[in-house]
């Protein structure tokens, strides 16, 4: 395998991840015209309100988000004499990455399916289904473990809980802005002889906002689970055992019983992707997308 292939995957999906955000950072100044544009300076004192807002409920989750999580999931911690092979197999990956080792929970759940979080290394949690235990074998479980640990080990927590503020804080602006605009606010005296075409485009940002939001934070999401593939062949020089597991998971039909979609994108087979969802929304890429990268991988050899 060339090593230039996985780690110039994770340049590529990181820059992508950088101009992602730097797109959701241009949309917040874009809401932010808009609303001056309608209301006059008079409109601009929501800023910080719904930004306040937004980094209050957000960053209080990220700073939880380990307990936050196992409550949603019904993740139980356990410890070493629970499962040696498994904490074992965790260590084992933990030494190749240079991280910590990372507290290990399980859900009793017959679908195969497995996500990590934490705020940093040093408060990170990795859970298993006792579905993907059973039909797993050690060589797929290395590889689910170490993509696992590459969102630990690529603050992915970090990176949602931005996206997240950012989105919210967009929603939250257009939200307020359009219900002032229902309920009677009105533009600097100043301002009324402003383009009739600009006020009209003005509200038309504000209406499609959220949902260019939306879609950006998920393409972050998208992102930053092919670049934990990425990572995950870093530290394994293995892509075998990571493509292996997600064929597994392609063949398996069941979805875990938790299927909110506040902790869909922690997956690492989203339980709402299968479902409904489009393409544009969802938090992963398509698993057979993500098989064929990682066989191409395999098929480079050194």
């Amino acid at each position: 395998m060339s090593a230039l292939n996985f780690r110039a995957l994770q340049a590529s999906n990181q820059r992508k991840t950088f101009g992602l955000l730097a797109g959701m950072a241009l949309l917040v100044m874009v809401v932010v015209y808009a609303a001056l544009t309608y209301f006059g300076k008079g409109g601009v004192g929501i800023v910080p309100v719904a930004v306040g807002i937004s980094l209050i409920s957000v960053w209080g989750s990220y700073y939880s988000s380990d307990k936050i999580v196992l409550t949603m999931t019904g993740a139980q911690q356990i410890s070493y004499e629970d499962n040696p092979k498994l904490f074992d197999l965790v260590q084992e990956v933990c030494i190749a990455s240079g991280l910590p080792m990372p507290k290990v929970a399980i859900v009793t759940d017959t679908a195969p399916n497995a996500f990590a979080t934490g705020r940093d290394e040093k408060h990170a949690l990795i859970a298993f289904t006792t579905g993907i235990l059973e039909v797993m074998d050690r060589n797929e479980l290395q590889g689910v473990i170490a993509h696992e640990m590459a969102h630990v080990a690529n603050r992915d927590t970090l990176v949602s809980a931005i996206a997240a503020t950012t989105a919210g804080a967009i929603a939250l602006l257009s939200d307020f802005i359009m219900r002032m605009m229902w309920f009677g606010g009105r533009r600097d005296d100043r301002d009324n002889n402003s383009n009739p075409l600009a006020l009209v485009a003005s509200l038309l940002v504000l209406i499609l906002a959220p949902l260019a939001a939306m879609l950006l934070r998920s393409a972050i999401s998208r992102k930053r689970e092919s670049l934990a593939d990425a990572t995950a062949v870093a530290f394994t020089r293995n892509p075998a055992g990571l493509r292996a597991a997600l064929e597994v998971l392609e063949r398996d039909t069941t979805v875990v019983h938790q299927r909110s979609t506040a902790v869909a994108h922690i997956w690492i087979e989203s339980p709402l992707d299968a479902t409904s969802v489009s393409k544009l929304f969802s938090t992963h890429p398509p698993i057979a997308e993500r098989i064929a990268t990682l066989r191409a991988m395999e098929n480079n050899p050194a």
